[in-house]
């Protein structure tokens, strides 16, 4: 379905020393005595994801302390992580995406909490957005905008965009909802605002991640709904794939995006039928 996309632009020199933040980091944002007062958690789970997780880290090496969750990789990402300092816990099962960054949260010691997922990058703007949220602690938690890839294309309709998201929250002020797949943050107490600056997120870049993302995420969907008591068919799998493409091209811009927003409507419209194809697959059971 579509080519490599470039990576992203390169961050600047590596400085990691056991995942904690340079002195040197702080006084070029001009952030030493935030640097000093607050503390900063970020938080990852990972599998595999050695292509994406130093890149990651890179754009985080403001942060305090970085918690690694990882539920079985057997490529490099271990290494990288523990190359580059972070705190790495392993986990034998996978009880879903809600509960596993539950686990990375409760590892955290940091006053705030940044939750990533490891193809996520934290611009410089956004960075000196996210300390200074945190010194004026205005809010309890923040909503980041996000702007994603998909094949090298990124989306700027198809409500992939500004696509605000949680992920930066005082770390008694909320929790991961429990869902196996789309896990939310559940602010507790507080109020939420908003960041400006997008945070980058190379969701497909290419079309073999774009596949198994398709079945990962269509089969815990799946399994979701039906915990939830939600039966399907072939009709509602139809119905729901052709909605969805409607939504996105249509009713979300998506055609503004030229081919990138066609490309991103077939491909919701495919997910949606494979989560209810296998949705009523487990309802015949």
């Amino acid at each position: 379905m579509c080519g490599k996309s470039a990576d992203f632009q390169a961050f600047r020199r590596k400085q990691s020393v056991n995942g904690k933040i340079r002195d040197e980091t702080a006084l070029q944002s001009g952030n030493s005595n935030l640097a000093s007062a607050m503390k900063l958690s970020v938080i990852i789970i990972t599998k595999n994801e050695a292509d994406n997780l130093e890149a990651c880290l890179e754009s985080v090496k403001f942060a305090n302390e970085w918690i690694i969750v990882d539920s079985g990789s057997h490529d490099a990402t271990l290494t990288i992580a523990r190359e580059m300092g972070a705190t790495v816990i392993e986990t034998e099962d996978w009880p879903g995406f809600g509960p596993q960054k539950n686990r990375a949260l409760d590892a955290a010691s940091g006053d705030w909490i940044l939750s990533l997922d490891a193809d996520e990058r934290i611009p410089d703007a956004l960075r000196d957005e996210i300390l200074s949220a945190m010194q004026t602690a205005t809010h309890a938690a923040y909503a980041l905008p996000r702007l994603s890839s998909f094949c090298g294309h990124f989306i700027h309709h198809s409500g992939w965009y500004p696509d605000y998201i949680v992920r930066l929250f005082r770390r008694d002020s909320a929790r991961f909802s429990a869902d196996l797949v789309h896990e939310s943050v559940n602010v507790l107490t507080g109020s939420t605002g908003k960041l400006r600056t997008a945070m980058i997120h190379y969701s497909y870049p290419d079309d073999e991640t774009y596949l198994r993302k398709l079945q990962q995420y269509s089969t815990l969907g799946a399994k979701q709904a039906y915990a939830a008591g939600k039966r399907g068919g072939l009709g509602k799998a139809i119905l729901h794939a052709f909605s969805s493409f409607l939504r996105s091209y249509i009713f979300r811009r998506g055609f503004l995006d030229g081919r990138a927003g066609l490309m991103v409507a077939i491909s919701s419209a495919e997910s949606t039928y494979h989560k209810y194809f296998k949705l009523m697959l487990l309802s015949e059971k």
